[in-house]
């Protein structure tokens, strides 16, 4: 399905279901995630806002219901957490130019996060982190573009660890990441 196609069809689904174009197939995603998943988010979404308000930087952080849309790759997806460096057009409510994409997985659409939306992910031209997170573990798989080039992923393990995010200026432990959802 086109992109233009699919937003006509968003304008008539259930107000409480959510769908995703990717790479031109309809998806319906799951409603209701598990608290661990939302905690989890929140974690993420909130350690890198603070991280850009104290750099005074331009980088945003949006969370699950702000689009990733790409009219060249027949996308409109919904990543959990999403950043965006720059300006947003006021009213916007898509960009095409993330900067860096997590994924918390769970077990229904992990699958889905880990090859078909990285399949997408990967070709838009600003991204430069495309992050996996475990919901149950603390366990992190990283892709990152090194000079315009994917170079695999790295595996991130234990609440000791640090995830680097050098194209947007930051750094997580995996300790904030999992704060009141694991402990030591």
């Amino acid at each position: 399905m086109a992109l233009d196609d699919f937003e006509e069809l968003l304008a008539d689904k259930p107000r409480n279901e959510r769908w995703e174009l990717i790479g031109g197939r309809v998806v319906r995603m799951m409603v209701g995630a598990r608290w661990e998943h939302a905690r989890i988010v929140q974690n993420i979404a909130r350690r890198l806002g603070n991280q850009f308000d104290a750099a005074g930087g331009s980088c945003q952080v949006f969370t699950e219901t702000f689009f990733m849309k790409s009219r060249a790759l027949e996308a409109a997806m919904l990543p959990d957490v999403i950043v965006v460096c720059g300006e947003i057009a006021p009213g916007a409510t898509s960009v095409d130019n993330p900067r860096v994409l997590f994924e918390v997985l769970s077990p229904g659409p992990e699958a889905r996060d880990r090859f078909e939306k990285w399949q997408v992910s990967q070709r838009l031209p600003a991204l430069q982190h495309y992050v996996l997170v475990a919901r149950d573990r603390p366990h992190l798989e990283v892709y990152d573009r090194v000079d315009g080039v994917w170079r695999g992923f790295q595996v991130i393990e234990g609440l000791d660890g640090t995830l680097d995010l050098p194209a947007i200026g930051v750094t997580l432990s995996l300790r904030e990441i999992y704060q009141r959802v694991l402990s030591d």
